[in-house]
Formats: structure tokens, C-alpha cells, sequence
């Protein structure tokens, strides 16, 4: 018997095959590198939002733990934008100072008055700039919170509990 003239398609199906895989390997890599990339995004916003969550419950901690008559206050220092909560230890005056210097939360604790300057805080952790203002309100002062981020901004306004009201009396829970 004679064969019909058919060609040897042998060459052609591989190179078909092999177009093919290199078009599902290229696929697979193209998936990886857009998932790692959109990985890397949520985790860097994740990132930034536990950041700023945790600086502003710091913050507003610390605030509520100072929250006594005139113990909170805004001071500019050394160009800083500085909270600065005082106290009184068996009659010494101490003052904490929170604030942000490059990328970073520091807090100094010292007694009142001792020379230290916002170089001599220790970094709590890091964080975004935070500015803080004291707003008078109806009833006391309004303490706000803010911190800018990279891609937004979150603010935490304190009812000073203790702040002295301007009309001489006391404010009635």
C-alpha cells in the first residue's frame, strides 16, 4: 500500500507545544509579579494604619492618665510642636513631652526646668508627624490630636476633663 502524501507534522506540534508552554510560563510569572506587587501595597498600608492607630492610643492614653487641672498643655520647643503634660511628685514639678522628630515618637520625661531639648527624647516608636492644638470648647478645652500620613490624615479630639473653666467654676458630670 501506498501512503497518502501527508507531511511529517512532527516539528510543527512541538514548536506549537512549546509556544504554548512559554505563553503559560509567562502568564504564571506575569500573576506572580502583579500578586507580590499588590501584596507589598496592602502590607505597607497595614503597616501604616497600625502605626498611627498605635501612636494615637499612646497619645491619648497618656493624655487621660495626666488629665488633671492645667497638666495639659501646647508648647512650641526648639521649633517642635510639643504636648507637654506636667505633674507633681511629693512636690516636684515633672513635665513629659510627646512629640514627632524624624519619623519618630519620643517622649521625655524630666523635672521641670532641667535643660533638656527635644534632642534628648527617647523614640517610642515610629510615627508619623503629629501636631497637637487645645481648642476651647462650650464646657472646658477640646485637646486635638492629629497625625499626617503619606496617604491620609487621622485626628483624636480629648475632652479635657480637668481643664480649669474660664467662668471660675467647675464643670458638673
Amino acid at each position: 500500500m501506498k501512503r497518502a502524501n501527508t507531511r511529517p507534522s512532527g516539528s510543527i506540534d512541538f514548536i506549537f507545544s512549546m509556544l504554548l508552554f512559554l505563553v503559560f510560563i509567562l502568564c504564571s510569572v506575569f500573576t506572580i509579579l502583579i500578586g507580590s506587587r499588590v501584596y507589598g501595597n496592602i502590607r505597607a498600608r497595614n503597616d501604616a494604619a497600625f502605626y498611627s492607630d498605635t501612636a494615637l492610643s499612646y497619645i491619648t492614653n497618656k493624655v487621660r492618665q495626666a488629665d488633671r487641672t492645667d497638666s495639659v498643655n501646647v508648647r512650641s520647643i526648639d521649633g517642635q510642636n510639643v504636648l507637654v503634660l506636667s505633674s507633681d511628685y511629693y512636690g516636684v514639678l515633672y513635665e513629659t513631652w510627646i512629640y514627632t522628630k524624624d519619623g519618630s515618637l519620643l517622649e521625655l520625661f524630666s523635672e521641670q526646668g532641667s535643660g533638656l531639648s527635644t534632642e534628648d527624647g527617647l523614640p517610642v516608636m515610629e510615627c508619623p508627624p503629629v501636631s497637637f492644638a487645645i481648642d476651647k470648647a462650650a464646657d472646658g478645652e477640646l485637646l486635638v490630636i492629629t497625625l499626617e500620613g503619606e496617604m491620609s490624615s487621622d485626628t483624636a479630639k480629648l475632652f479635657l476633663r480637668s481643664a480649669s473653666n474660664s467662668e471660675g467654676g467647675s464643670s458638673n458630670e
